[in-house]
């Protein structure tokens, strides 16, 4: 069952249900006229990218974000929650909406997966840019594991958004804050969440690398792409700290987490430099007041990312 939609919210058949979306910002000028795409990692919904949303009026650009299948207004997916399938779902929402512009993409955390999933599927002639936001590289669980059971022990019932600084840092509203929490307790949210974290994500991964895309590099060509780093260490020595707190933890234990709070920077900037093959106008930030969620704890990073795309747009565009 869904929620109640927004005055901007709308829902779009795709053939087998319907997904909720969400306009942002004037009509464009021309049928030329970039728009942005907002695609939520993993777990997440629309909620997450209001701070950004709220930033970026300045600039006019028509902006849209939606709710994936099972997420807040929309309705339950027949498919089961892959990235191949959630990049499908993705491909029809745009084509039934219809959104006709020039798609400037802007993805976090698993949409870096889902970003190459979709252009897998309908290759870059709709993009003209893209925006990832400390996204997920396709060899990402080969070089870092953010499930290590060593930490999420020492972690053990730490509530992580209090852990990571995301609940003091975040540049949401108190209302809109207390919104998106407040959806992510419901029944509903923990069953998609389940069925995409525990079930769907790691596999997601291995997927993508088969397909070889990374030998397609430049896969956009001259279509600028920005590339934003968390500061994952951030999120990291948050969870440690809370857990040390609560007494938790052998000095074993604590050693090596300690030890991959020391190199998830250095692993997570290399994994960033991957993306930066899939253009030739291609540019790294990095958010060093953010850690993982930097579009809720520092949203103008974001808003920077596709100001710099829109100025680096191909002279053809």
């Amino acid at each position: 069952m869904a929620g109640t939609l927004p005055p901007h919210g709308r829902l779009v058949n795709i053939g087998t249900h319907n997904l909720a979306l969400y306009t942002h910002g004037p009509k464009p000028k021309s049928s030329t006229e970039p728009v942005v795409l907002f695609i939520s990692g993993v777990a997440s919904d629309a909620l997450n990218w209001q701070a950004v949303v709220r930033q970026l009026s300045p600039l006019s650009i028509r902006t849209y974000t939606y709710d994936r299948s099972g997420y807040n207004n929309s309705e339950d997916s027949p498919l089961v929650p892959t990235a191949e399938n959630v990049a499908l779902e993705l491909s029809l929402l745009i084509e039934k909406a219809p959104i006709t512009n020039p798609l400037i993409l802007v993805g976090h955390s698993w949409a870096g997966v889902l970003t190459l999933e979709y252009i897998h599927l309908k290759g870059v002639s709709r993009i003209a840019g893209l925006v990832l936001v400390d996204a997920n590289h396709e060899t990402a669980p080969l070089v870092m594991d953010v499930a290590d059971p060593v930490l999420w022990k020492v972690a053990e019932g730490c509530e992580p958004y209090n852990a990571w600084g995301v609940e003091a840092e975040h540049k949401l509203t108190q209302e809109e804050w207390d919104v998106f929490r407040a959806v992510e307790t419901t029944p509903r949210f923990k069953d998609i969440e389940q069925k995409e974290d525990f079930g769907n994500y790691f596999p997601s991964f291995e997927v993508l690398r088969k397909k070889e895309m990374g030998k397609k590099n430049p896969i956009v060509g001259d279509k600028p792409v920005y590339v934003i780093a968390g500061t994952r260490s951030r999120d990291w020595q948050g969870l440690y700290n809370a857990g040390v707190a609560k007494g938790q933890g052998t000095e074993e234990e604590r050693a090596h987490v300690r030890k991959l709070i020391q190199e998830v920077d250095a692993k997570n900037e290399a994994l960033m430099k991957e993306f930066l093959k899939m253009s030739t106008k291609s540019e790294l930030v990095f958010a060093r007041e953010s850690g993982h969620f930097v579009q809720m704890t520092q949203p103008e990073v974001v808003v920077d990312g596709v100001r710099w795309v829109l100025e680096n747009l191909p002279k053809s565009a």
